[in-house]
C-alpha cells in the first residue's frame, strides 16, 4: 500500500512539473499563438474580477484607468502562478521520498516537510538542507528550473514593452491624420484638404501595412499585448485598425482617382491581422467571406460618409451603388473580428467599430 501510493505521488509531481514547464515554454518561448489552458482560467477570472469594478465607474475614462491595470497585473503574477505550481508539484515527489509509515500524524508532518523543502529549492533559500542524493537531485532541479523562469520572465517583459511602444507610436500618430476618435471618411477629407488629391499616400499605406504585419506577429506571440491599453484613454490599437482599413477600403471604392495597390495590400494586411488576433480567442468568422454577406455598417450610414466626401471636394465614382458593393465587399472581410474585439478589449468610442455590436456578440464571447 505503501509503496502504491509512494508511486502515484511521484507521478503526480511529474506530470505537474512536465505541465508547468510545458506552459511556460508556450507562454515565454514559443514564437506562436498558443492559447495556454491555465493562462485562459487565470486571466478570465482576473478579467472579471476587473470587469466587476470597472463597472462601477461612471465614466468611461474611470472604467478605461480600471482597465490599464489588467494587463500590467497579469505579467506581474503570471511568473508567481508558475513558481507556485512548481512548489506544488516538487511537494508530492518529496513527500514520497521522506514517508516510510501510513500513519496519518506521520503523513501530515512529512507533507509539510516536503512543502517546505520544495519551496526553499525553488527560492534557494537553504533554510531546509538535504543530506541524502536523491532529495539533493531534485533540490538542484526544483531551484534551476525555478531560476530559468524568473530569467524567461525578466527577458520578457521589456519585450512586451518595446512592442507596445513601437504599436502606441503609430496609434498616436494617426490623430493627426484620422481625428479623435479615430474614422476613416475624417482621414481621407484631411488628406485631399491638405494635398488636393488622394494620391502618392504610398508611404503611408506602406506603413500601416508593416503596423499590421507587426501586430499579427507581437499580438499572437505576446497575447497579452491585446488587453495593453493606449496612453491616452480615447486611443485604441482596435479603432486605429479599423479607421485605417475603412480609409482605404473608402479610397478604393468610392474615390474616382487611379487605384493606389499599397491601400489593397494594407486591406489584406489589416484583415488578415485581425483574424490571426481573433483566433486566440477563438472568435468565429467566415474564412473567405461572400461581398454581399450582412455588415454592421448601414447604407445610410455609407450614404452619410459618401456625402461627407463629396462636400469635402473629392472626386467620387460615378456610380454609387457599385461603391455601395465594393465597400460592403472589402468590409465584410475584418467587420465581425474588429467589432468583437473592440468589444473584448473595452475600447473606446470611435465610429464604425467600437459604436456597435453583432446581433450574436453575446453568444460569440460567451
Amino acid at each position: 500500500m505503501l509503496v502504491i501510493f509512494k508511486i502515484l505521488c511521484i507521478a503526480l509531481g511529474v506530470l505537474l512539473i512536465l505541465f508547468t514547464i510545458i506552459s511556460v515554454i508556450r507562454t515565454f518561448v514559443l514564437p506562436r499563438s498558443e492559447n495556454v489552458w491555465l493562462n485562459r482560467i487565470f486571466w478570465t477570472y482576473i478579467y472579471s474580477l476587473f470587469l466587476k469594478r470597472a463597472q462601477k465607474a461612471t465614466t468611461y475614462e474611470g472604467r478605461d484607468r480600471i482597465l490599464a491595470f489588467f494587463a500590467p497585473v497579469i505579467v506581474v503574477i503570471q511568473p508567481f502562478v508558475y513558481l507556485t505550481l512548481l512548489v506544488v508539484a516538487y511537494t508530492p515527489i518529496y513527500w514520497a521520498l521522506s514517508i516510510d509509515s501510513m500513519e496519518p500524524s506521520h503523513l501530515i508532518g512529512s507533507l509539510y516537510d516536503a512543502f517546505l523543502l520544495s519551496g526553499s529549492s525553488l527560492l534557494t533559500l537553504g533554510y531546509a538542507p538535504v543530506s541524502d542524493l536523491p532529495n539533493m537531485i531534485l533540490s538542484f532541479s526544483d531551484a534551476a528550473i525555478g531560476m530559468v523562469i524568473v530569467a524567461l520572465f525578466i527577458a520578457y517583459v521589456p519585450t512586451i514593452y518595446s512592442d507596445f511602444a513601437q504599436r502606441e507610436k503609430q496609434v498616436a500618430m494617426l490623430e493627426v491624420r484620422a481625428g479623435s476618435p479615430p474614422f476613416g471618411a475624417t482621414m481621407l477629407q484631411r488628406i485631399y484638404r491638405n494635398q488636393g488629391h488622394t494620391q502618392n499616400l504610398v508611404k503611408i499605406w506602406e506603413r500601416w501595412e508593416e503596423w499590421f504585419v507587426e501586430i499579427e506577429e507581437n499580438h499572437t506571440s505576446l497575447s497579452i499585448l491585446i488587453f495593453f491599453r493606449s496612453p491616452m484613454s480615447d486611443r485604441s490599437w482596435v479603432t486605429a485598425a479599423g479607421a485605417v482599413l475603412d480609409a482605404a477600403s473608402l479610397l478604393d471604392s468610392c474615390v474616382d482617382e487611379p487605384r493606389v495597390l499599397e491601400s489593397v495590400l494594407c486591406i489584406r494586411a489589416g484583415f488578415i491581422a485581425l483574424r490571426r488576433i481573433a483566433d486566440f480567442f477563438e472568435i468565429p468568422y467566415s474564412q473567405n467571406p461572400q461581398p454581399d454577406e450582412l455588415i454592421s455598417i448601414t447604407r445610410d450610414e455609407f450614404d452619410d460618409v459618401w456625402d461627407q466626401l463629396a462636400q469635402a471636394g473629392i472626386p467620387l465614382v460615378a456610380d454609387k451603388e457599385e461603391a455601395w458593393a465594393n465597400y460592403a465587399g472589402w468590409r465584410v472581410n475584418y467587420d465581425r473580428v474588429l467589432i468583437a474585439l473592440a468589444r473584448i478589449t473595452g475600447a473606446p468610442y470611435a465610429p464604425w467599430s467600437s459604436d456597435r455590436s453583432l446581433p450574436n456578440m453575446r453568444n460569440i464571447l460567451g
